[in-house]
């Protein structure tokens, strides 16, 4: 090593996006749905812990658990999560308070808002919710608290002190705890940056991916010194970064990538959708296309929904600086649960969002995008999301995301307008959470367990492929949750 030497980012380095220490996504990020799910599952999951922090580290452990509310740190550090948990009851008790009188007071009109005006209740509304929220009634006479979310991101509410970033090796592929469940604590071999999400500076970080620069000025972006060289050294590799060309091919390349994300390239345009990028961990494991196989311009990112898996922070923020423009769908901007992804996305400092409804389009050079509706996956609440399909010369190739083909007719009027479909990428998730599982902390009341049960968020089975499939004459389909992590590579000429 000299002061020479430039490094980039190791293959093994993950940067993990965080909110006061929870795994960001959407649900910890949007200003109502973060205080709701703080009240009703951070707060409890770790009061619980604190209760018998042996029994979670137990739960944790156990496959069959995964996906429940455990949490995974040492007993040893319990009183970390003390003092977490006395933070969100001081420091953060007006989201606690304002996360209360939305539940309240949307159980109060159902109660009282019976199809009489709704006036009166703005002077019987909660502090919390004054200035920020429209009293509605649906058509059925039934009271609606809209929350007006982009005044909430201007609010006390929304404190992106809180957002940082986490830099750390991965070792394997299940080394990391529970998105959900459980926060992540400092370690001796992580490097905490504590940087809200529009800053510049996280574009100079990921910039390393493919520019490498000296130890010095690496060390000085994160507010480090010399005595955190040997950590900040761990994340770092001095080999040259692999340098991705946009490809320049004949025809069209069609690259999946893992779970729903793909890579479209024709014409020297690239289209990335619903990108979820891993690292490659330092123990090996199955191969796959890493942040460095990428092109180093993006020209579209386009996002299907709002789930964890499918808009994600820590691939979004890693990759801003390449994308030109972010495409999303629109939501209904009635219901605070249907977060707005345009918001979501300026936010975090992407600067060109546009958002879609069905059919809309996008011209290129040669083709086109165009948004297609998504049925299903949601637990039957509403929420933005789209299909796209991509033109391409005379190639179509649709992505379905996770819809399940509820009414075949929907389909049948698609390619009554849009043509003949060369390929379909189509999520084959046929069971699904109930509704409580992510939806619970954001709803005034669940259903019954039943109705939960029956309430999922599920994609489609093989049947409902075929539906599908069979009024779009698709000449190939792709299940994108049945395909190696390595994906394929198809090529048209």
């Amino acid at each position: 090593m000299n002061n020479q030497t430039l490094y980039r980012l190791a293959d093994s380095t993950a940067v993990e996006a965080l909110v006061d220490n929870w795994v960001a996504w959407p649900h910890t990020f949007s200003p109502v749905a973060y205080s709701l799910h703080m009240l009703n599952y951070q707060k409890k999951a770790i009061s619980s812990y604190l209760q018998n922090p042996d029994i979670h580290v137990k739960a944790s452990s156990n496959p069959k658990l995964l996906g429940g509310a455990f949490v995974n740190i040492p007993v040893h550090r319990a009183p970390e999560i003390q003092q977490m948990l006395a933070t969100m009851e001081g420091e953060h008790g007006n989201n606690l308070q304002l996360a209360q009188d939305l539940i309240d007071f949307q159980n109060l009109l159902d109660k009282e808002a019976l199809g009489q005006s709704l006036e009166s209740y703005y002077e019987k509304m909660p502090e919390s919710l004054k200035g920020y929220v429209e009293l509605l009634y649906d058509y059925h006479s039934r009271p609606i608290v809209r929350c007006i979310e982009s005044l909430f991101y201007k609010s006390p509410y929304y404190k992106k002190q809180l957002q940082s970033l986490r830099l750390f090796t991965q070792t394997h592929d299940r080394a990391r705890d529970y998105y959900m469940s459980t926060p992540r604590l400092a370690e001796d071999h992580t490097i905490e940056w504590n940087c809200p999400f529009t800053e510049s500076h996280i574009d100079e970080l990921f910039k390393l991916d493919i520019e490498p620069k000296p130890l010095a000025t690496i060390r000085e972006l994160l507010g480090l010194d010399k005595n955190d060289d040997e950590k900040l050294l761990t994340l770092l590799s001095d080999q040259a970064p692999n340098i991705t060309e946009n490809w320049q091919g004949d025809g069209i390349r069609v690259r999946y990538l893992g779970h729903a994300s793909v890579l479209v390239e024709f014409n020297g345009i690239a289209i990335l959708i619903d990108p979820f990028i891993a690292v490659q961990p330092s123990e090996g494991g199955i191969d796959r296309y890493t942040f460095q196989d990428l092109p180093a311009r993006i020209d579209y990112v386009l996002i299907t929904h709002v789930h964890h898996d499918h808009y994600v922070f820590e691939t979004l923020l890693r990759l801003r600086h390449r994308i030109g423009c972010l495409v999303v769908p629109k939501c209904s901007g009635i219901f605070y649960g249907d977060i707005s992804l345009k918001l979501l996305a300026r936010e975090m400092g992407f600067n060109k969002v546009v958002e879609v409804e069905p059919l809309d389009s996008i011209a290129l050079n040669g083709g086109e995008i165009i948004a297609a509706p998504f049925l299903g996956e949601h637990n039957d609440l509403p929420h933005a999301k789209s299909g796209y399909l991509i033109r391409a010369g005379q190639q179509q190739i649709l992505f379905a995301a996770d819809s399940n083909c509820l009414d075949k007719r929907m389909y049948d009027n698609l390619c009554a307008n849009l043509g003949a479909i060369n390929v379909v990428f189509l999520g084959m998730e046929c069971v699904g959470a109930p509704l409580y599982w992510v939806y619970g902390p954001l709803l005034p009341k669940l259903p019954d367990r039943k109705q939960c049960e029956s309430r999922r968020s599920k994609g489609s089975n093989a049947e409902a492929a075929c539906s599908c499939l069979n009024p779009c004459r698709v000449i190939k389909c792709i299940s994108t949750r049945s395909v190696e992590s390595r994906g394929c590579n198809i090529l048209w000429h």
